[in-house]
């Protein structure tokens, strides 16, 4: 494996722990000093409040953890996506994959310390216009895991490996000097 490779991983490596602990560090501040479990909700900006939810489902509210069954099952589903996450990120070269999957990776972090220590996920960031809202309540994790999936699906739609085109310019007799 060669160092640039290896630097690279250890960058992902980084950045996901950065997140999940930036995550944490953040929820820490909303429920400690600012109170939003017991306020609720904080005017901040004329598009952006804090408001208090706990998420007991996964993505967009689907399949909620009722009981402790169903929380452990959340746990091991979202604990075993990571697992897979991680082993993707480290058979990966590019830093431009390897940071997407990063992203996704520190956001799983973080939303399952919440789902493992507390049963539910804690969600504050409310964006909106006026009384519209673009999207549900959400977390620094959940922008983290969002923003990775966009980077993953960009470049596997729109990033095409330099090593790839050459190799399959030269088996059909092509040059890439012309």
């Amino acid at each position: 494996m060669s160092a640039p490779v290896t630097r690279n991983r250890l960058i992902g490596l980084a950045l996901a722990a950065f997140i999940a602990l930036v995550d944490q560090a953040v929820k820490f501040y909303v429920i400690g000093p600012l109170d939003l479990r017991r306020v609720l909700h904080i005017d901040l900006l004329p598009f952006f409040d804090l408001t208090y939810t706990e998420n007991r489902g996964i993505s967009l509210g689907m399949l909620q953890a009722t009981d402790m069954e169903t929380r452990w099952l959340l746990v091991a589903m979202t604990a075993a996506i990571a697992l897979v996450v991680l082993v993707w990120m480290m058979r990966e070269k590019l830093l431009g994959d390897i940071f997407g999957l990063a992203l996704i990776l520190g956001g799983a972090l973080g939303n399952i310390r919440d789902r493992y220590d507390l049963g539910y996920v804690i969600d504050y960031a409310d964006f909106h216009i006026g009384d519209f809202r673009p999207f549900l309540i959400f977390n620094i994790a959940d922008a983290a895991i969002t923003i990775g999936v966009v980077i993953i699906l960009a470049r596997s739609l729109f990033v095409r490996d330099k090593g790839e085109t050459e190799t399959g310019d030269a088996s059909r007799g092509e040059t890439s000097d012309a």
